[in-house]
């Protein structure tokens, strides 16, 4: 997983290329936060966050506000235990973060195998260190933040970008972000459902501007 600056300011900037770089923080720290309880370093960082905008009426500014919010509520140890609560557990988790499981209805389906198609295309595979499967939240976030940051410009660049979110996270993240967002027991996770479905939103605007 990514690492994530402590600065990250997700509600404004000042130019094209500070926009590229907090969109990829953005999905570096989604990544981080879906794929495991936040460690005390990253819940330090996001405790301390700037959460007033550059200019007032950002679309992000008050799902932002409530993450950081949810953040500074609750300690360490309740947001690992609210993870675990969500997505551990033995046999079902309460809320599936698999691509497949929104798509299909069922884990390790069609979904996974044209992630992976298009994966290897993009000359991409999953770490051996990685339990999840490709098509987990955490991993499709990394992949978003490669696109946006990654070296290679004949795969990282606005065309895979715009491909890949409308194939593999626009379909399905709104919908799992609406079954944790209502989930009872969820209250960290439950603004980090909202913010991510807010992120999401903003995307795809910038995607269909380039349509």
């Amino acid at each position: 997983m990514s690492e994530t600056s402590a600065s990250l300011m997700p509600l404004g900037s000042s130019s094209a290329l500070d926009e590229e770089t907090a969109r990829a923080e953005l999905y570096g720290l989604l990544s981080q936060l879906y794929y495991a309880a936040p460690g005390a370093e990253l819940l330090s960082a996001l405790r301390v966050a700037v959460t007033e905008a550059p200019a007032d009426g950002g679309f992000l500014q008050e799902p932002w506000q409530q993450l950081v919010g949810a953040a500074r509520a609750q300690g360490d140890a309740d947001i690992a235990r609210e993870f675990d609560r969500l997505f551990g557990g033995v046999g079902k988790p309460e809320v599936f973060l698999y691509g497949s499981h929104y798509l299909s209805g069922f884990l390790n389906e069609k979904p996974l195998a044209r992630l992976r198609a298009d994966l290897d295309r993009l000359g991409l595979a999953r770490d051996e260190a990685m339990s999840e499967t490709e098509d987990h939240m955490a991993y499709v976030c990394e992949v978003m933040r490669y696109l946006i940051a990654g070296d290679d410009v004949a795969v990282c660049n606005l065309t895979s970008q715009h491909d890949f979110f409308a194939t593999h996270v626009q379909p399905w993240v709104p919908p799992l972000c609406d079954v944790l967002a209502a989930h009872p027991q969820a209250r960290f996770y439950a603004a980090l459902a909202r913010f991510t479905r807010s992120f999401v939103e903003v995307e795809a605007q910038g995607f269909d501007m380039l349509d």
